[in-house]
């Protein structure tokens, strides 16, 4: 199995990512926020152990991201921070369970398998919204039946308007979701990426309020 472990302090990541080699996992190890967030959002992983304290973006507002794009892995969140407020946060935020630092190997070995025990009877979910349907275990779209290749961030975008169908989103929360920034420049690359996806789709699969943002309905007519 392949776990993504998400810590940017070079002894743990050392030490966890030896512990779980020496248990049998395959592991992917990253520091960098950003990184964390676009690989844990298009690898397919068993398990992601994510440290909240993560350079460039914060491991809360990654596995928030990560959850209203559709995506259902289950997360192991280390934290530093141990006060039950922050634990209420992680787990609203879509943490599937909770270890505060300094942590047993044992313990975090138990606490994983568990997890992806869980993880066998959770079902696989597909979504619909308007025309498009989303295969979120496979990250495939299709529209209209057909299969439609899309890259990483097109597929974000979309998952994410399916997500929020029939609501505006203003192209600077897209922004923020697919990019991670919310510059003009961003700005304009959604306007890009809509097109492309329209391309590919139809003239009027994600529409446009001019002035507000774009939206997913289920009836598009």
């Amino acid at each position: 199995m392949r776990i993504l472990l998400a810590e940017d302090d070079p002894a743990i990541a050392s030490l966890v990512s030896g512990q779980l080699r020496s248990a049998g996992f395959l592991v992917d190890v990253s520091g960098e926020g950003p990184e964390i967030w676009e690989i844990g959002e298009t690898t397919d992983y068993a398990a992601i152990i994510l440290d909240l304290g993560l350079p460039g973006m914060d491991g809360l507002s990654i596995l928030k991201r990560w959850r209203q794009a559709g995506l259902q892995t289950p997360v192991l969140v280390l934290t530093a921070r141990g006060s039950w407020m922050e634990r209420v946060d992680g787990f609203d935020a879509g943490a599937d369970d909770y270890l505060p630092k300094p942590f047993r190997s044992e313990e975090l070995l138990a606490r994983l398998r568990a997890l992806l025990r869980r993880a066998q009877f959770r079902p696989l979910q597909s979504l619909a919204a308007g025309r498009f349907q989303l295969d979120e275990a496979a990250k495939r779209i299709s529209f209209d039946s057909r299969p439609v290749e899309t890259s990483p961030m097109e597929y974000r975008l979309i998952a994410y308007l399916a997500a929020h169908r029939g609501s505006v989103v203003p192209a600077i929360e897209l922004a923020a979701h697919v990019q991670g920034r919310e510059d003009d420049s961003a700005k304009n690359a959604i306007e890009a990426m809509v097109a492309r996806i329209r391309r590919k789709t139809a003239p009027d699969s994600i529409q446009n309020r001019r002035g507000f943002g774009y939206v997913l309905l289920d009836d598009p007519q």
